[in-house]
């Protein structure tokens, strides 16, 4: 009899879709419960090993993922973008009627652990809710022979968040104050939200310097 029986399983899953705890099975064998294994066999072969990592999709079937995706879906938000340009003067700031408010145009990326900064529009757009830090330097030609105001601000969904500016003081021609704008900030981000960077300044125009050590923004999620 139980030959018989199991025989007949057999024969039905080689037919049919199979049911465990439901009456309608959507896959050949589908288990509406727990499932336990008593026994297992480590695996040593490493081929195997980085391509058979099972998991549970959202309609709830299980398939095989690469363990580096299963590591890197874990990895926190890590983003540091600069200038392309590395030369003395490599950008050109220019602002409508010498007050305002323009795009820091961060536009090489230097890391992008998740895929969420593009240096085409010098936009960080969040994944993922959590708590991010953020950064910014800007150093301004030395030649500033001005007395100015302008600074570097962070800004979420075009909304600042956070500022530093202070006058430019030039004494006979020479610029005493620091070149040196930079702002942080610890802020709230929903998957969505988008960070940039704003320079403000009381000049038509602003020279940065482009070396990655000179001006950057960096961007790290905490949690």
């Amino acid at each position: 009899m139980k030959w018989f029986i199991l025989c007949f399983f057999l024969y039905q899953v080689g037919l049919s879709q199979v049911g465990i705890g439901t009456t309608n099975p959507t896959a050949t064998l589908d288990v509406d419960g727990t499932l336990k294994v008593r026994t297992t066999i480590q695996e040593t072969n490493m081929e195997v090993i980085t391509d058979s990592i099972m998991v549970i999709s959202r309609n709830g079937y299980v398939n095989r993922v690469d363990a580096n995706d299963v590591v890197n879906a874990g990895l926190p938000s890590m983003v540091r973008a600069s200038f392309s340009s590395a030369s003395d003067i490599a950008h050109l700031i220019t602002l409508t009627l010498g007050f305002g408010y323009t795009l820091v145009e961060f536009d090489n990326e230097l890391t992008d652990t998740n895929d969420e900064y593009d240096p085409t529009t010098y936009t960080f757009t969040a994944k993922e809710d959590g708590i991010y830090q953020v950064n910014a330097q800007i150093r301004v030609n030395s030649l500033i022979t001005v007395n100015t105001d302008f600074g570097i601000g962070i800004y979420k969904n075009n909304v600042l968040v956070a500022e530093q500016s202070f006058a430019s003081v030039v004494v006979g021609v020479v610029n005493v104050t620091s070149p040196f704008r930079s702002v942080s900030t610890t802020i709230d981000l929903v998957a969505g939200d988008t960070i940039t960077f704003k320079l403000a300044a009381s000049l038509a125009s602003v020279n940065i310097l482009g070396n990655n050590s000179d001006s950057y923004c960096a961007i790290y999620q905490i949690r």
